[in-house]
């Protein structure tokens, strides 16, 4: 009898230790599902945003909520930017407030090279036009070519998160709020 109650003893303890081993805590790396559309176009600071099908640090199926912290739209020579914050974790068993980092995202950016054409073509004919009325010379149209090209490339784009984007954070802070069943 006493090795029975003493073996249920260390196996209830051992069981403590995994579950608190798989805990939440800080450092713990979570990845989740984009729930939306965003784009550094489009985007505004506190839009609200949501990953689903949170997992990792002991967690399965939770969902984060949180906002967008910054968005910077693109221009000449400035890319696009989106930076995400999250601070609830709701799981079915629990709700947690954390601060997270945003360590990985799936994001795209469209390729610049067809603008980056058009607009060597649109300076060489510009320059051709100027350098052969104004100067009277036939180097206009290189220099054109090469102006329109230089700022076609400068011409950054915006960044896009579709949803269903994977998104990888890192859980720098961590309270448990409540249980709920």
């Amino acid at each position: 009898m006493q090795k029975t109650v003493a073996g249920t003893a260390l196996a209830g303890f051992l069981a403590m230790t995994m579950a608190a081993a798989q805990a939440l805590t800080s450092g713990s790396m979570l990845n989740g599902t984009l729930n939306q559309n965003l784009s550094s176009n489009h985007a505004y600071v506190g839009e609200p945003v949501s990953l689903s099908n949170v997992s990792g640090g002991g967690v399965s199926g939770g969902t984060l909520y949180g906002y967008v912290s910054s968005v910077q739209k693109a221009g000449q020579g400035r890319p696009g930017s989106i930076q995400l914050h999250f601070n609830r974790l709701v799981t079915s068993g629990s709700t947690y407030t954390v601060q997270t980092s945003v360590t990985n995202a799936n994001v795209s950016t469209k390729n610049n090279t067809l603008k980056e054409a058009g607009g060597a073509l649109a300076g060489m004919l510009v320059g051709n036009a100027i350098g052969k009325t104004v100067f009277h010379t036939g180097i206009g149209g290189v220099v054109g070519a090469a102006g329109g090209f230089l700022l076609a490339k400068n011409n950054r784009q915006d960044v896009n998160m579709p949803a269903g984007s994977t998104v990888q954070v890192q859980v720098n802070s961590v309270v448990r709020r409540q249980s709920h069943g």
